[in-house]
């Protein structure tokens, strides 16, 4: 799994002239819909805790954790718990992000390493889980940068965009073509049809915010005759500062939603 629409989904453009909002989320998981046949996820349950921060000086902090538990047919249980921290430059030239994750019993797994994009390229130099280092293309963005442009693209009227994301997850070389389908504007006083802690919370009420979809194609994959299936997707509504909510993330075989129940926010230093 991507992290970067996990994760980046809760940053936001400051050239657009609404900062960043620095800010601690908490989303509860649910099954939102189920496909397949019967032996497939029946239930979910889980928390994202979510920690937002920084600025276009002196970049962009976030940590993430993601606990989820799918239950299927046979009443197997899955216990997953995946952990990410990182920093990102406010020019989205610098990378840096651990990762580690565990599912059931088993040993965790560990991601480190840093990313930087020079004139030729992003080099990345990966510390775990084994000492490596590799070039992408120029056209690789990191998750803030990603968000970043989603933004801008929303602000300018455009409804699709594609950029080629590296993030650090599925072992620090996963590659990922994304599309991005952006719908109309929705003004901050129109109340959604189920409130939350962002539709309750005054200071995002004058704000801006848009239904946005995110599908994300392995690069390296093989594209044979006909449309390519997305590893995933993900759609949220993303507000003007960064903050998104009514999460839905689509595995194909499954739909999970997230609501968010908590939000909390925190104080911001601006630049000198």
């Amino acid at each position: 799994m991507a992290l970067s629409v996990a994760t980046s989904a809760y940053a936001a453009n400051a050239a657009t002239g609404v900062p960043f909002l620095a800010h601690q989320a908490v989303y509860d998981l649910s099954l939102k819909k189920a496909r397949g046949n019967a032996g497939g996820v029946n239930a979910v349950r889980g928390r994202i805790l979510y920690k937002f921060a920084g600025s276009t000086c002196e970049g962009y902090t976030t940590e993430f954790r993601q606990v989820s538990e799918l239950q299927s047919g046979e009443n197997k249980t899955t216990l997953s718990d995946l952990r990410s921290t990182s920093w990102e430059d406010g020019a989205g030239k610098s990378y840096r992000f651990n990762i580690e994750s565990r599912m059931n019993d088993a040993d965790s797994t560990e991601v480190d390493g840093v990313a930087e994009r020079s004139s030729d390229g992003v080099v990345v130099k990966l510390k775990r889980p084994v000492a490596k280092t590799f070039n992408l293309g120029k056209d690789v963005v990191f998750p803030t940068e990603q968000v970043k442009r989603i933004i801008e693209a929303a602000k300018a009227g455009k409804t699709i965009l594609e950029l080629v994301i590296y993030d650090g997850s599925d072992g620090g070389e996963k590659v990922y073509n994304t599309l991005t389908v952006i719908g109309q504007p929705i003004p901050g006083d129109k109340a959604p049809a189920t409130p939350d802690a962002s539709t309750r919370n005054g200071q995002l009420k004058s704000l801006t915010r848009w239904p946005v979809t995110v599908s994300y194609y392995d690069r390296a994959a093989k594209q044979d005759a006909g449309e390519q299936t997305p590893v995933y997707a993900m759609s949220f509504e993303l507000y003007e500062d960064g903050v998104s909510r009514a999460l839905a993330l689509d595995y194909n075989d499954f739909v999970i939603a997230g609501d968010m129940g908590e939000l909390d926010i925190k104080e911001s230093k601006p630049c000198k």
